[in-house]
């Protein structure tokens, strides 16, 4: 058995003014203006140490670590600045808000081969560089990036030692309880499986996803508003380079991953006709994870291509290799354009009538991301 395969398996910039508060005992409670805590690379004080009466840590774990347990909103502004870190977001209603989303940087480099310093392999969803397992978390203004040298290994022979198979390499994985999770002006980067909304409810707008090989994937819901995905290079000599999506979403929800308005496009290295939209993925061969991506009103270059879509294979529990098809999933297009819209049989449209049931608020289930 694969000890690495999956278990379950724009620019732009905040500007917050930080206010000290006032000692008036008599004054009338104000609105919070301002972070409750702030996270600078440079700041040399003691964790949680105040400036100008915010708390202040270097690293960005700390800060969550000391934010309360349970919160409605606990905004923790990120100052320029990159991050090395491995974060895991287990209090509800945290906010990272970035200084400038190309400035504000977290970045770590684990994939699912490599050994953990608690012993045993990170796996798949381990691998990632931001974990998020609990609800209302919200991300503005940064960038989240794995950055395993995907590349460099690919350019390498199979068959040498120094090989690595357990490629996968998550920015974020979105697990456990998550639910509810917002994310605004955030760049995601990665190469094979950069963003795993794998449970719950998720928003994205004006993002930034690039990758190559299923580098969107999961069972949860999501919507994708005015987003840019972008396929990279596979590393080696291919004819197919990679995979936009690969749901895996059960037959008990109506909707996986939506994308309304997002513009698909590529690094130099990608050649034309070589990355599909997506494929379905049943995690151990579960015949009841029925995948669907749904692209409304997006804009394609020439690297998608003309079928569209692409079949995937999985060994279920009892060692039977099952190959899934496209028509067997939910895959569907809608006024697709650009060079990479082609007409095809094997792309389906929604119809007129059948687009309407596709609103950002029946996709996350009248959760109405503020």
């Amino acid at each position: 058995m694969n000890p690495y395969r999956r278990k379950f398996l724009v620019h732009g910039s905040a500007s917050i003014t930080l206010l000290a508060l006032g000692a008036c005992t008599n004054a009338p409670t104000q609105p919070k203006t301002g972070p409750d805590a702030l996270v600078d690379p440079r700041f040399t004080g003691k964790a949680g140490s105040p400036v100008a009466g915010i708390p202040t840590f270097k690293s960005i774990q700390e800060a969550i670590d000391a934010a309360p347990v349970f919160a409605s909103a606990w905004q923790i502004l990120l100052r320029k600045g990159r991050y090395v870190e491995k974060l895991n977001i287990t209090k509800s209603g945290l906010q990272l808000i970035g200084e400038d989303r190309d400035q504000t940087l977290i970045s770590f480099d684990a994939y699912a081969g490599q050994v953990k310093p608690t012993g045993g392999f990170w796996g798949t969803d381990g691998s990632a560089t931001l974990t998020i397992r609990t609800s209302d978390v919200t991300l503005e203004n940064l960038t989240v990036e794995n950055n395993f040298d995907y590349l460099a290994n690919a350019a390498r022979d199979r068959n040498s030692p120094d090989f690595i198979r357990g490629s996968q390499a998550l920015a974020i994985y979105l697990g456990g309880q998550a639910d509810r999770c917002s994310f605004r002006n955030v760049k995601l980067l990665g190469y094979q499986d950069t963003l795993c909304p794998f449970v719950g409810r998720a928003y994205f707008e004006r993002c930034v996803i690039a990758g190559n090989v299923d580098f969107i994937f999961g069972g949860g819901q999501a919507w994708f508003e005015d987003c840019e995905l972008i396929s990279r290079p596979a590393g080696h000599v291919t004819t197919k380079v990679g995979y936009v999506t690969a749901p895996s979403t059960h037959t008990s929800k109506k909707y996986g991953f939506v994308f309304n308005r997002c513009k698909l496009s590529r690094e130099p290295g990608v050649p034309d006709a070589t990355v599909a939209l997506g494929r379905p993925w049943h995690p151990n061969g579960a015949a009841d994870a029925i995948g669907q991506s749904v692209f409304l009103d997006c804009w394609m270059d020439a690297h998608i291509t003309t079928a569209g879509w692409d079949s995937m294979s999985s060994t279920t529990k009892l060692g039977e290799r099952v190959t899934y098809t496209p028509e067997d999933s939910r895959f569907f297009e809608y006024k697709s354009a650009g060079p990479g819209a082609t007409v095809s049989p094997k792309r389906r449209q929604l119809t007129e009538a059948q687009r309407s049931d596709y609103t950002r608020e029946k996709v996350l289930d009248g959760w109405r991301p503020a």
